[in-house]
């Protein structure tokens, strides 16, 4: 009997179900970390945003997935996002019926609350009639496992670099604490003019996805240069929050710390090196682009409801430079301070 035939039933993800969608996601070719359930407790006990993760079952099967979750805010608008803080997002289904039934309950919701639009991070456009943003790009990049391999795939430049870091004396490790990453990281935020994030949202990535969360921090004389928190799914490594200040420009910190990252995940398993997504022609862009990856565009869609166009809450806006120039003349304890009650929001 062809299964199809069975009718569709939606349903919000819980708990029961958590393990079913996950193994769901895992096996599905489409499938990313950010569709994971976990993010529906991160986005509530680390963000504080309501989530509506909506599953697709023909029986007692899972058929297709799609979180979201809800963003609203005085100063940015309010918004169902798919996913907020993810780079991407979308729909999982076995078909085409699933498909469109998760996306018409999308849309209804959308409209249910009342949000200004709902924002969909597909790699591969989905919506021809939809708005569209063609504003951030993604990288990816095989690796081998074999470290003069990987090594002889970065271009010449760049390994000029890592050596460089190398000599400086430079070294590196994993660490089990929060420490020393948020040291480098709310630095590196605070200097690029941005709000940085609430402690509890990296407690919360921690603690619900475990080992598949990991820091690789790079040290001076055991003082911290750069870390990175990266992310690990099937034979994925996702470096995602990363940064330095300073000290890392000056002693190639940042350029060791991901080529540190890229023998470690290898031997751990991981085969493809995600550097994630940058907005085009910005300097995470031309850095991304300097090590060999090429930048494939992702396709960012809009479903609006009480807007009449694409929001745009990003630091290339020209309407939030003064903000960010102040931002970056703050001390470092009270940008920690008052940066949380701001980035929740910006996701």
């Amino acid at each position: 009997m062809d299964a199809r035939v069975t009718p569709i039933s939606l349903q919000t993800c819980n708990p029961a179900l958590s393990a079913d969608w996950d193994a769901y996601v895992r096996h599905h070719p489409d499938g990313t970390f950010f569709h994971l359930s976990g993010w529906q407790r991160v986005m509530t006990e680390g963000l504080g945003h309501r989530s509506h993760f909506l599953c697709a079952r023909r029986g007692e099967r899972i058929v297709g997935v799609y979180p979201l979750a809800e963003v609203r805010s005085l100063l940015f608008g309010h918004h169902l996002v798919a996913l907020p803080f993810c780079v991407y997002g979308g729909i999982l289904s076995d078909d085409s019926e699933v498909q469109q039934a998760l996306d018409r309950e999308a849309q209804r919701l959308a409209q249910a609350l009342n949000v200004d639009a709902l924002e969909v991070r597909n790699r591969q456009p989905v919506h021809q009639d939809w708005p569209r943003k063609a504003l951030h790009v993604t990288f990816r990049r095989a690796l081998s496992g074999d470290p003069e391999t990987d090594l002889n795939a970065i271009p010449r430049k760049q390994r000029a670099m890592i050596r460089k870091a190398i000599s400086n004396g430079l070294d590196h490790s994993i660490d089990t604490e929060l420490h020393d990453f948020l040291d480098c990281y709310d630095t590196s935020l605070r200097n690029l003019g941005t709000p940085v994030f609430p402690r509890r949202y990296f407690r919360a990535l921690r603690e619900v996805f475990g080992n598949d969360c990991e820091i690789l921090t790079v040290r001076k004389n055991g003082a911290p240069v750069a870390s990175v928190m990266s992310f690990y799914f099937r034979d994925e490594v996702l470096p995602y929050y990363g940064g330095g200040g300073q000290l890392a420009r000056q002693l190639a910190g940042n350029d060791l710390l991901y080529w540190a990252l890229m023998k470690h995940a290898g031997e751990r398993g991981a085969r493809l090196f995600d550097f994630g997504r940058s907005k085009i022609d910005t300097g995470a862009y031309h850095f991304k682009k300097n090590w060999g990856f090429e930048p494939k565009p992702l396709a960012y869609e809009y479903f609006l409801v009480n807007a009449n166009q694409m929001p745009d809450v990003n630091p290339l806006n020209p309407k939030y430079k003064l903000f960010i120039e102040t931002w970056k003349r703050l001390p470092l304890p009270i940008a920690r301070l008052i940066g949380p009650m701001l980035s929740r929001h910006l996701g």
